[in-house]
């Protein structure tokens, strides 16, 4: 794919940054030696072939230090996004849902050009978004992986021990948003958390919601993982997590069980284990089963790939997806 291309100097990447202009430029910085970055690179990939008008550029980390090092890349995999040879945002971390929802936004988002009245609208617009883009949210200095900040790490520990759900925007990446916020909610500060877009404060009035027992009533609490698992291994009477979905396998063995649950006509559904490695890890642990595919029936677990195929060719298959055997 023309947007989907590997920079492997200093002077080729800034070349592609050049070259973009306006349009959004995505960059994984990675290791080969990574699983996740090797599953990161197949969410691009996805990605590329979704959103022709962005480019994806694949960085090999310890390849390009001078790059790196310019950019603060502490970890792998670690996406960086410009717009306008600028940096306007960064994702620490495998979280394929939460890239693609970058890509979308900023890939759709008009960047604030030019001064006065209309770019000040602007950017009050975008701050608007932000504030509102998950029930709360952390504006903070680094990530929730990789604070860089006393206070950021004092308060993502703290949204940590009260199992507080939340979604976070990493300010260093991103000086408009940075100054704008403090003028926009007249809070000088940061951390500062969000709450269906309404300003609660910095770290202190954590530490005192904390402190009284409302900080669980302020913020949404989150949901387990294990009580996760357990919404998806029931969302419908057959599920099958695998790699890739109906449309597209992306495994063998995926590919092989989709063509023997096809063949019974039985409804069912999938979840791709590749857009969630909290999800894929977890499942492993949560139903003692250490390989993909895994199909589940009203919440059970049948087996995978070879048990699909013992069942298939006894003839029981149909049998066991409908729950009557």
């Amino acid at each position: 794919m023309a947007n989907l291309v590997e920079a492997t100097s200093p002077q080729q990447f800034e070349e592609l940054l050049q070259k973009a202009g306006k349009s959004l430029v995505v960059v994984h910085f990675l290791a080969p030696w990574a699983p996740q970055c090797t599953q990161m690179n197949d969410v691009m990939a996805e990605l590329a072939k979704e959103n022709s008008q962005v480019t994806f550029v694949k960085l090999e980390a310890e390849a390009v230090p001078e790059v790196s090092e310019k950019y603060e890349i502490s970890s792998v995999p670690t996406f960086l996004f410009f717009k306008n040879n600028q940096k306007v945002d960064r994702l620490d971390g495998a979280h394929a849902p939460e890239l693609t929802k970058k890509v979308q936004r900023l890939s759709s988002a008009a960047v604030p050009m030019g001064t006065g009245v209309a770019a000040k609208e602007d950017l009050n617009e975008r701050l608007k978004k932000l504030v509102n883009a998950a029930p709360c949210m952390l504006f903070m200095k680094g990530s929730p992986q990789e604070p860089r900040c006393g206070f950021s790490r004092q308060i993502v520990e703290l949204f940590k021990q009260h199992s507080i759900q939340y979604s976070s925007f990493d300010i260093l990446s991103d000086e408009e948003v940075r100054q704008g916020l403090k003028t926009f909610f007249n809070w000088p500060t940061y951390p500062q958390v969000y709450v269906n877009g309404e300003l609660v404060g910095g770290l202190d009035i954590v530490k005192e919601l904390a402190e009284s027992g409302e900080l669980e009533h302020t913020c949404p609490k989150a949901v387990t993982l294990e009580n996760r698992l357990k919404s998806l291994i029931s969302k419908k009477n057959v599920m099958l997590f695998m790699k890739g979905n109906k449309e597209m396998a992306k495994c063998g063995f995926s590919r092989q069980i989709l063509e023997m649950l096809n063949s019974t006509g039985v409804e069912y559904d999938t979840f791709d284990i590749l857009q969630d490695e909290e999800v894929r890890q977890g499942l492993k642990t949560f139903s003692n089963w250490p390989t993909y595919p895994q199909l589940y029936v009203k919440g059970e677990l049948i087996g995978g790939h070879d048990i699909v195929k013992e069942l298939k060719e006894s003839g029981d298959l149909e049998a066991v997806l409908k729950g009557e055997n």
